[in-house]
């Protein structure tokens, strides 16, 4: 029997990569195995992965010599930055382009970068519709991802660009769950007015980059965007409402409104919905749900979310 094609998996005790994860280790085929990259070997998270069959391997993104490490065999990788872990976008470009490197260093024939789109190519820094953030970004955690994925085109890794959405899980475990106003009516807050927001389920992001990497030469070298739905948020405040099984009211504020709520990101939250509201056709346009159905035909719909995670998301 041929050897398994190894997929080494950055963030696979997170969202996006712990959904590929699963992926890999659950198809019968068994075509590829699964190599876990986590700073946290003994975590909970990686030894359940070890128990399910993956390989646990330590690699750290800001150490380069541990990603050439983790990367050696293996056939594919999929790429990741945590812009939430450190609020620093630099980080994020230097790890990306660590990762490039490595790729290249270890051979491997198929990496999937998790990106999004450098927003200031659409909105520059001095364009005053939305504050410039850090001296140099408008959406920084956007941006750095963006202005990336060159890093992969100058290492010469053969690379499939995957533009993510915004997930439903974000609802459980980010704080954007709606929210008790004073007379105790839930409310869910974003500055999208009456723009539909492409989103999806974190779990599966995981299945459609396996699906990329099943079907290999397809994808190499392109940009391809994911979505579940496309929604607005009255769309999304009235599903809501229904699993959950009160009301909850769309509270579509202002992005300058959200900025200012002066939460840790509020500022880069505000920008990133205002470019998702301003530049709805692009963003959207970015994420085919019919082909994200195509890479995923169990693609989740919100509905189908909130049945199994409603009991997940935090009321007050």
């Amino acid at each position: 029997m041929a050897a398994r094609k190894i997929i080494a998996v950055t963030g696979a005790t997170g969202a996006q990569g712990g959904g590929l994860a699963r992926a890999i280790l659950s198809d019968p085929a068994g075509t590829f195995a699964v190599r876990v990259l986590t700073r946290k070997v003994a975590s909970e998270r990686a030894e359940a992965l070890s128990r399910q069959g993956a390989e646990i391997v330590f690699a750290d993104a800001d150490r380069e010599a541990t990603l050439e490490r983790a990367f050696a065999g293996a056939f594919g990788v999929f790429c990741l930055t945590n812009f939430w872990e450190h609020f620093s976008p630099e980080r994020e470009a230097c790890q990306a382009r660590a990762m490039a490197r490595a790729a290249r260093t270890a051979g491997v024939r198929h990496a999937i970068w998790s990106t999004l789109e450098d927003t200031r190519q659409y909105v520059p820094l001095d364009d005053e519709r939305m504050p410039t953030l850090m001296g140099r970004y408008k959406v920084p955690h956007f941006d750095a991802k963006g202005e990336a994925n060159q890093a992969f085109v100058d290492a010469g890794v053969p690379t499939t660009f995957l533009l993510t959405s915004f997930y439903w899980d974000n609802f459980i475990t980010f704080g954007m769950e709606p929210r008790r106003g004073p007379g105790g009516v839930l409310a869910l807050t974003l500055p999208l007015g009456d723009a539909k927001l492409p989103s999806i389920a974190a779990e599966d992001i995981g299945r459609c980059a396996y699906s990329i990497f099943k079907n290999g030469e397809a994808f190499l070298n392109r940009s391809v965007g994911i979505a579940g739905e496309h929604l607005t948020g009255l769309e999304m405040a009235a599903r809501l409402g229904e699993a959950l099984g009160e009301e909850v009211r769309y509270d579509a504020v202002s992005p300058e409104a959200y900025r200012a709520l002066g939460f840790p990101g509020a500022a880069e939250l505000g920008n990133m919905f205002q470019f998702k509201r301003d530049f709805q056709d692009v963003y959207c346009g970015a994420r085919s749900v019919e082909f994200s159905r195509s890479l995923n035909p169990c693609l989740q719909t919100f509905e189908r979310w909130l049945c199994a995670n409603r009991r997940r998301i935090p009321l007050g």
